[in-house]
């Protein structure tokens, strides 16, 4: 599961990290909580030089509007179902993230962590399509997801599938099959998590705090039986 990402490197430096051009540089601003049925910036196999904005959910042919799109698929299905499986064949793209978030189960509720890797951008594995509506066009992507490594696995039963520096020309250059060989878990030995504040709960807070660690001592009823 990815359900809530950031982006706040600056509009010159993620260009240079993607080595492209964003065509909307106006609508560029930094987000530290991305929420589903957002704008997302994504670079695409069609035109991998440029930084294009998408809505966050994927919207097949059938949706009836913007909020019954697809926020994530499965990597060990995505080329079965008939939502994704022509995106999967055709429209591979990347989403740069500064981070994204997941909720850690425990036994007094759920404690939000933030996933990232401290020395750079982390770019997620998608794709996307076009959906139609009378006179609108609406580009939409998801993000797929693979089993944990070790670190996620304490958080959650599913990551978002994430692509090293020499991995991404092939996510968006190669055939499914290459494709395919990416969707495995990320070795964790650059990545790390920590608690975070519960500010990122609501998606209507987007600021420099929502990142900042979480400290403080969480105690639940059972330590004190």
């Amino acid at each position: 599961m990815c359900g809530r990402t950031s982006l706040f490197a600056p509009l010159a430096e993620l260009e240079t990290r993607l080595d492209a051009t964003h065509a909307s540089p106006e609508a560029y601003e930094p987000r530290y909580n991305v929420a589903p049925q957002d704008d997302i910036e994504v670079v695409t196999g069609a035109d991998p030089d440029t930084i294009d904005r998408q809505h966050w959910g994927l919207l097949p042919p059938w949706a009836d509007g913007p909020g019954d799109g697809f926020i994530n698929a499965r990597a060990e299905t995505i080329a079965e179902k008939p939502a994704f499986r022509e995106s999967w064949a055709e429209r591979p793209c990347l989403v740069p993230s500064s981070g994204f978030y997941e909720w850690k189960e425990t036994g007094h509720g759920k404690e939000p962590y933030r996933v990232h890797r401290p020395d750079d951008l982390l770019l997620l594995g998608g794709v996307w399509r076009e959906w139609q509506e009378e006179d609108r066009t609406l580009r939409s992507v998801t993000i797929l997801t693979t089993e944990p490594n070790d670190l996620m696995a304490d958080l959650h039963d599913r990551m978002p599938v994430l692509l090293r520096p020499d991995e991404e020309a092939t996510w968006l250059q190669g055939d499914p099959a290459d494709r395919a060989d990416l969707c495995r878990p990320y070795p964790d030995d650059d990545l790390e998590a920590y608690r975070i504040g519960t500010a990122v709960n609501n998606p209507t807070n987007d600021h420099p705090g929502i990142i900042e660690r979480d400290d403080t001592e969480q105690s639940g009823l059972g330590e004190f039986a």
